[in-house]
Parts: C-alpha cells; sequence; structure tokens
C-alpha cells in the first residue's frame, strides 16, 4: 500500500493533481479542501488512500491525516464509495462534517449531491460512535486524537478482542485521560479486557 507520495506538482485542479515522484507521475483524485492547501504549491507531501478495483487503481490524496481519516470511516458505511466521500469531503469542511455527525445533523449531509435521507441517517447511525460518543447524560465527548482510538481499537481487534467490548474500554481510558497514545491505551486496555 501507498502512505504517502512526497514529490513536484505538475498539474492541479479541484479534482486531482499530479504529482512526480522520481519520474513518475501519479494522477491522484483530491477533494477542494487538499486542493485549496495545495494551491499555489510547487512541490508537496500528500497521504494516499488507493482504491483497487477490478477495472481501476484509482489514488486518493489528503493533506492532513484527519481528512484521510474521515474519508475511510465514511467508505466504510454502506452506500458510500470513495467518490461520494470525497463529494462530502469537497462540500463540508472536515470539522463541520464531524460535528454534522457527531450532532446527527440530517440536513447538512442532505445538502452533498448524491447523499439523501437514508444514506444520511446510515452515516451518522454508523460513524456516530466512531467519532463520538454519547453519554447517559446527553452530553456529547468528541476525543481530540481519534487516529489513537481507532488505531488501539484496530490492534486490540486484530488480538482476537470484540470490537465492542474492545471500544468501551478504549472510550473509558480516553475520558480518564485523553492524551494517551496508542501504545499506553493498548497496554491499559489488555489489564482491563
Amino acid at each position: 500500500m501507498i502512505d504517502y507520495i512526497k514529490g513536484t506538482i505538475t498539474e492541479l485542479n479541484p479534482a486531482y493533481v499530479v504529482v512526480e515522484c522520481n519520474g513518475i507521475g501519479y494522477s491522484i483524485n483530491i477533494s477542494l479542501n487538499t486542493y485549496a492547501e495545495l494551491d499555489k504549491a510547487a512541490t508537496c507531501k500528500i497521504l494516499v488512500h488507493e482504491a483497487i478495483r477490478e477495472d481501476a487503481h484509482l489514488l486518493f490524496g489528503f493533506f492532513s491525516e484527519n481528512e484521510r481519516d474521515l474519508f475511510r470511516q465514511l467508505i466504510t458505511v454502506s452506500g458510500v464509495g470513495a467518490g461520494t466521500a470525497r463529494m462530502m469531503l469537497s462540500s463540508i469542511r472536515p470539522p463541520e462534517l464531524r460535528e454534522a455527525i457527531i450532532g446527527g445533523d440530517v440536513g447538512i449531509l442532505k445538502a452533498v449531491k448524491g447523499i439523501g435521507l437514508k444514506t444520511a441517517q446510515r452515516i451518522i447511525v454508523d460513524l456516530k460512535d466512531k467519532i463520538g460518543k454519547h453519554v447517559g447524560s446527553g452530553e456529547i465527548i468528541a476525543f481530540s486524537d481519534n487516529t489513537a482510538r481507532e488505531e488501539s481499537l484496530s490492534a486490540l481487534v486484530m488480538l482476537g478482542f470484540a470490537r465492542n467490548s474492545a471500544a468501551k474500554v478504549i472510550d473509558n481510558l480516553l475520558r480518564e485521560d485523553k492524551s494517551l497514545q496508542v501504545e499506553e491505551i493498548v497496554r491499559r486496555a489488555l489489564k482491563l479486557l
């Protein structure tokens, strides 16, 4: 898998960027947010998500890790493909999109071309717990470092623990100390599971 490509920008438009690296030009699909960040830059390091299909090998590029993480979460939702996820990230800035999902704001999601009521509701149901957590009091907790949470959860699932119980333990640990790094989260979770 390609994690990132670093090189010279030879072509840039709102839909894609061509990055030349060691004599090879990579055509990478991007969102408007990434386009705005790359505008007027001569070189870049672009984070990549590879989509390998039977008929095509596509690269999707992101300026920030947060945007790539949100893209990867969106494509896990049934009915949301890579093109739709890119359209969402082009229509709504990533922090606003996260807030809409956490807050259950169907209207903001439905405003994106290609997203209907059922898809918007499915996105909220599937991703609300990954992006934030409802607590009994109705308060929403959004973990500032969702990457650490997701990596820890992924590690525990690969070790054979049930996803739901691992997620609960991780959420409790992060409620106590939001600054925990992945290694420490996994270490503490292993003692509690």
